[in-house]
């Protein structure tokens, strides 16, 4: 008989509470892979640099452009940086960075470790007397952590830098008024949470990653589920956690 959908959802929460809950322990426990996390925050942090930067210019070119005639038709076009770039620094360059990461690195962690426990290696770790949790785990998603916040601040910069550039396609402004604008808008009660947050989307993803990968089940067909399902269930997660410190911030603000 199959286990109805809400009980397998409460049985998955559950496990991968656990499976955070076993990070909390092993994490600061020595032995510390370092080697390991230094090589994981290449791959997570260097090889997503590139796609993460492109995104970012992109987006912010688009959204100036797009906002343009809007404002234009208030008589507002002056506020275009002002605007733009409030929009970007508190939300969208940390999101849709997190949403990138999510689809990347979780669904890259999930089929790396998908492809050990399937093969036997995760096996192979325990038995010779290595912790796999400590060494496969907790180096990944600690690189998650601190590199996501990186990728998220660079964002910020390159799509403040494409806003400017979209700015001048139909209009003028000098790059010393722009920057001072933005500068003149932006505060560190807008810079924090939107740091702050990313470094949760960053945990986020590397544990759901990890856990879809750590438990994979049926072959290499199961490699490919668990591959999915890292991106569907840590892009939930990046919404969730982001409308959760959306609130936090609106009260903290209110008083």
């Amino acid at each position: 008989m199959a286990t109805p959908q809400w009980k397998s959802f409460l049985n998955e929460t559950a496990d991968i509470s656990r499976f955070t809950g076993r990070f909390f322990v092993d994490g600061f426990r020595p032995r510390f892979e370092i080697r390991e996390w230094f090589r994981q925050c290449f791959f997570i942090g260097y090889k997503s640099l590139g796609l993460v930067a492109i995104t970012a210019f992109i987006m912010g070119l688009v959204i100036t452009i797009q906002s343009r005639p809007t404002l234009v038709e208030f008589g507002a076009e002056a506020w275009l940086p002002k605007m733009v770039s409030v929009s970007l620094i508190r939300e969208i360059a940390p999101v849709i960075t997190a949403l990138i990461c999510a689809g990347k690195i979780g669904s890259g962690i999930g089929a790396e470790l998908g492809s050990m426990r399937v093969t036997e290696q995760i096996d192979a770790m325990e038995v010779s007397g290595t912790n796999p949790y400590k060494y496969l785990v907790v180096t990944r998603v600690f690189a998650t952590t601190l590199m996501i916040p990186i990728l998220a601040i660079l964002a910020d910069a390159v799509s403040l830098y494409g806003s400017y550039l979209g700015a001048n396609i139909r209009g003028v402004i000098t790059w010393q008024l722009f920057w001072s604008q933005v500068w003149d808008v932006i505060h560190y009660s807008d810079l924090i949470p939107a740091v702050v947050k990313t470094f949760f989307f960053g945990f986020a993803i590397g544990i759901v990653g990890c856990y879809k990968g750590y438990f994979t089940m049926g072959g290499t067909e199961g490699v490919g589920r668990s591959a999915n399902s890292a991106v569907v269930i840590a892009s939930l997660m990046v919404f969730i956690l982001d409308l959760v410190a959306v609130q936090i911030t609106d009260v903290l603000n209110l008083n």
